[in-house]
């Protein structure tokens, strides 16, 4: 709980998908801080002692829910909402799965996996994985953004011009995100809380983990914003950094080919030097790896690089 929040939006306060018509669950002055509980990706069908046959039975209807919808006074269409990310209290309870049908490399996995996590979440230290990796953490929310002008119920699962399933890891606390306003109110929400995640989230799963987030929302007035932008406070992977990287590359005429063709080469690094099978490198990648372009210029062929951290296995 936080004694210092203007507000505290329970995690019962939850919905799926977007939509202008949603009545909000509070309206709060520009400068308010508040304070949401934000359920897992899975909406808690996942738990501590699910099992790999659970993710046979997600409901996919229950994914993904975010918390809110919060109606800021005197926000308008043209305004950006500015949403200050202070802080986390992280539950210690996350999980990773492969869902057959999602991910970079869905047609190379096909069978369903989990792996469990559970992490200390008063020092946040690095979370051991197959008993010989352990992750660092940095938690952020998964899922932010505002409602849409178009009128009805959009799907939460693709990110949108005004935010929503951004799976941006740096979007931690500190960060400053700046988002378009499209309807009175803004109708602001925030779910899919991660512990840790790599660029891309390469298998679909990041370290899904519940937790609470508090937040400070504010208004800027009629300045136009196409897309989301964010204020990093510093440094944004001194976490990881620290023994360098494994790196494989894709290159060629397609950027989707050439992620995957690198994505493929870290998988098949992992299981020949450190031992993981190909399921368990997958979602290591996923929560911890970076896919970064590192050459779009020289025609006809790209860059796609994959990093690995090697400080996981330190």
């Amino acid at each position: 709980m936080c004694n210092n929040c203007d507000y505290t939006i329970h995690g019962r306060h939850h919905h799926f998908g977007w939509d202008r018509s949603i009545p909000p669950v509070a309206t709060v002055a520009p400068g308010s801080n508040l304070h949401f509980e934000c359920l897992d990706s899975s909406g808690g069908q996942l738990t501590k002692d699910s099992t790999v046959a659970d993710i046979g039975a997600l409901s996919f209807d229950k994914i993904n829910p975010v918390t809110g919808p919060i109606h800021v006074d005197g926000a308008e269409p043209g305004d950006i909402l500015k949403v200050q990310i202070d802080g986390f209290e992280p539950s210690g309870f996350g999980w990773t799965a492969n869902i057959p049908g999602f991910g970079l490399l869905a047609d190379q996995f096909e069978d369903p996996a989990l792996n469990i996590w559970s992490y200390d979440a008063d020092t946040m230290a690095p979370a051991l994985y197959c008993d010989i990796a352990k992750v660092p953490l940095k938690p952020f929310a998964g899922t932010i953004g505002v409602a849409p002008a178009e009128p009805g119920l959009h799907s939460v699962v693709p990110p949108r011009r005004v935010g929503g399933n951004l799976d941006i890891r740096d979007l931690a606390a500190g960060t400053t995100l700046y988002l378009p306003v499209e309807v009175a109110g803004a109708l602001f929400s925030v779910g899919d809380t991660h512990a840790a995640q790599g660029d891309g989230e390469v298998c679909g799963t990041a370290i899904e983990s519940p937790m609470n987030v508090t937040l400070t929302l504010d208004l800027i007035k009629q300045t136009p914003l196409k897309f989301p932008r964010f204020t990093t406070p510093g440094p944004v992977t001194r976490h990881l950094d620290a023994k360098g990287y494994e790196v494989t590359t894709g290159i060629g005429t397609d950027l989707m080919t050439g992620a995957r063709d690198a994505l493929s080469a870290m998988v098949d690094l992992l299981c020949r030097d450190y031992g993981l099978s190909a399921v368990n490198a997958y979602m290591l990648c996923s929560v911890c790896g970076d896919l970064r372009i590192s050459e779009i210029v020289d025609m006809p062929n790209w860059v796609v690089s994959f990093y690995l951290p090697r400080i996981v296995f330190e």
